[in-house]
């Protein structure tokens, strides 16, 4: 078996030392010229940047800079709703299918990524401060991001993600965390409640005490849920501690702790779904099926400063447990852990400005999985699989954007990458045991081009070409079908996406649009093989990818009531035509699972007192097909929705959240299968009745 060079011991000590080793030294050794930080913050602490954490209005122009389709969000344009997961905060990003499942869990893709996966995500980097939280396989998850404790939310569609070292089809999204010097206030407290037992707390303070400052925030949530055995319960911490080395040098260090307990409701038929869509599946309720997480994270960001860039080093080592009974009880343990030095300058190159990011990613994990049988409620019987998995990878990449004209820029990058994954163990262990000891080693070189024109200030529009891979996780590799789990080598998924699109503000309007073509080779789809049993992966020839990513805003009227108060509409539409080509077996059939098109329209009246009005309609006109045959779509709905906030007195706020006004039944996600069958395919989840939340927040 191939094994990862540095021993765990050893590369962790790396990661979480190294860093601040490298940046100590160079500040003591090596003479550096005195520079002022520009808007380096006052004592207080709160609205500006340092190395380590520039200002948002920095982050938002850095991303913007992207000669590619990226979106940058505020996170505090989505305080004055329930924001409870992922589908919350990027509801008005194009481009992103989020579709809730339970709780936290949703399944998110990105133009098409992991786009039947059943749980979780993959080709899809999670980023939280620049820091993977995805395992070393590149599995991901959501339930460390906490809704409450973010101050920005940065997302690289597609090749888009290179500077990040990413180039799977979906990209990367990062979700930033405040410091001392971007949090909106020292302190911030926040209670709310609502439908469905629904109750949460969340607090944060931050200081800057000289050259150090550190921010910590928590929140806990608890939930009954809408459906029976819904029940959750989640704990998020997370903290970093900033120190200012020298004018040049800057090191900090991010902390986090993570519990998850929550009771999953299983999925139904399409008929029970629509006529009781609050029960729950009896599987899920007899065996008292579950997902309880613990997860603690460190990691650490050094920047050191030169005349024509900065170099960033970054650190990190998380630590997850799992136990998740559903079919069986599956017990996982594991670590992953990472070291990425990435330098990123600007400098005159033969009288033309040039801007440079060269990047590296060592980084591995190894997991110790096992299965028991679920004899009922959560009892542990047999034991079915006893296995290791590990995975290593390594990552270089460069993108280099030069200006041709001031205006005018050509982008060029690339990326070379190798992904080991190696399993070893015992299977079948309580019916036909198999000793298994194998690996499959992936690699790849994935260039790419672009170009970005800015005509006029604030205008923008771009052209690139991507070459993309997905590896598979070990979820792909170690399938189970029936009583049977087996090692699969599946084949690596890549394709060329081709993009062009337009952003910017102008006046009273502000944009962003995006048209895509992504064709595919050995795209892995998933379909379920049976009730209760997880998906089987494989991999289809060729498959096409294409859609219009859009979101626009307008400013109807300003000044309505002569006070500076103004009507906003907002439009969001995500078009998708996923597709196989000239399949043996499906033709150019539809994939399963992405409607057509994804709307939502959203009307904002805001007074500069503080208060606010929006209603909101979400729309998907023509369901997606359940199967790969294309014999029946879900049905389309429409969901309306208002939400209000005001300003108080003494530094508060408050808000009220009413969802799906209506009480509209409809599906709100499935798992994709091969044929569709009324009375058994059971893969339906409900979408969530009428709701509402109401919250208060002081800042002080």
């Amino acid at each position: 078996m191939i094994r990862f060079p540095l021993p765990r011991a050893g590369l962790i000590a790396l990661a979480a030392a190294s860093p601040f080793a490298i940046a100590t030294a160079m500040a003591q050794t090596t003479q550096l010229p005195t520079i002022t930080v520009e808007g380096r913050p006052a004592a207080s602490g709160q609205g500006g940047g340092t190395l380590t954490s520039p200002p948002i209005a920095e982050q938002r122009r850095a991303v913007e800079s992207t000669a590619g389709s990226v979106s940058h969000i505020d996170a505090e344009t989505t305080r004055n709703a329930y924001a409870t997961n992922l589908r919350d905060v990027l509801q008005d990003t194009p481009g992103i299918l989020v579709q809730n499942r339970y709780s936290q869990e949703v399944r998110l893709s990105i133009r098409g990524s992991g786009l039947a996966r059943a749980f979780h995500t993959r080709g899809i980097e999670i980023l939280q401060d620049g820091v993977p939280t995805n395992l070393a396989d590149g599995s991901g998850d959501f339930y460390q991001i906490d809704p409450l404790a973010l101050r920005a939310i940065e997302v690289f569609r597609g090749g888009n993600a290179l500077p990040f070292g990413s180039s799977t089809l979906g990209g990367a999204i990062n979700f930033v965390t405040p410091t001392a010097h971007t949090a909106t206030a020292p302190n911030v407290f926040s209670l709310e409640a609502g439908s469905f037992g629904t109750i949460r707390g969340h607090g944060s303070v931050s200081r800057v005490m000289g050259d150090w400052d550190f921010h910590a925030s928590g929140t806990v949530t608890h939930s009954d849920g809408w459906r029976a055995h819904e029940q959750q319960t989640l704990g998020h911490f997370n903290a970093n501690i900033g120190r200012r080395i020298s004018e040049r040098v800057e090191t900090r260090f991010y902390f986090g702790a993570y519990y998850t307990d929550v009771k999953l409701p299983g999925s139904l038929t399409y008929g029970a779904a629509m006529t009781n869509p609050r029960q729950a599946a009896t599987a899920a309720v007899t065996g008292d099926q579950a997902r309880n997480t613990y997860v603690q994270r460190l990691a650490n960001v050094t920047s050191i400063k030169f005349d024509i860039g900065q170099l960033d080093i970054t650190s990190w080592v998380i630590h997850k447990h799992l136990n998740h009974p559903i079919f069986q009880v599956l017990d996982q343990d594991g670590w992953t852990y990472g070291i990425s030095p990435r330098f990123t300058g600007s400098f005159n190159l033969g009288g033309y400005r040039n801007d440079l990011i060269v990047g590296a990613r060592l980084f591995a994990g190894n997991n110790q999985a096992m299965q028991f049988v679920n004899v009922g409620n959560a009892v542990r019987g047999a034991q079915t699989v006893n296995a290791r998995q590990v995975a290593s990878n390594y990552e270089a990449w460069f993108e280099n954007r030069f200006f041709v004209l001031p205006q005018f820029a050509l982008t060029a990058g690339l990326k070379a990458y190798v992904a080991k994954r190696d399993f070893a163990g015992r299977l079948n262990m309580n019916t036909a045991p198999v000793t298994v000891d194998t690996g499959v080693t992936y690699s790849g070189v994935n260039p790419r081009i672009g170009l970005l024109w800015e005509p006029i200030r604030d205008v923008q529009l771009f052209a690139n070409v991507t070459r993309s891979s997905d590896v598979p996780d070990f979820s792909d590799l170690t399938q189970t079908t029936a009583a049977t789990t087996a090692f699969v080598p599946l084949k690596a998924q890549t394709g060329t996406t081709f993009e062009i699109g337009t952003r910017g503000r102008y006046g009273l309007f502000s944009w962003e649009a995006t048209a895509y073509r992504a064709d595919l080779r050995n795209q892995m789809l998933q379909f379920n093989t049976g009730v209760g049993i997880p998906a089987a992966t494989f991999n289809a020839a060729r498959t096409q990818l294409q859609g219009v990513e859009f979101a626009a805003s307008v400013d109807l009227a300003r000044d309505l009531t002569g006070n500076g108060d103004r009507l906003t509409l907002k439009q969001v539409w995500t078009y998708s035509d996923f597709r196989f080509v000239g399949d043996a077996i499906y033709g150019n059939n539809r994939l399963p699972l992405a409607p057509e098109h994804v709307l939502r329209t959203s009307l904002t009246y805001a007074h500069p007192a503080g208060f606010s009005i929006t209603p909101s309609v979400d729309i998907v006109p023509q369901g997606a097909f359940v199967d790969y045959r294309n014999t029946f779509r879900v049905p389309g709905y429409a969901l309306f929705n208002v939400s209000a906030a005001a300003r108080l007195p003494n530094g508060g706020e408050a808000f009220v959240d009413i969802r799906n006004i209506t009480d509209k039944r409809y599906i709100s996600d499935f798992g994709p299968v091969v044929l569709y069958n009324a009375a058994t395919t059971s893969t339906f989840f409900p979408g969530t009745g009428r709701s509402i939340y109401g919250g208060l927040r002081v800042k002080f």
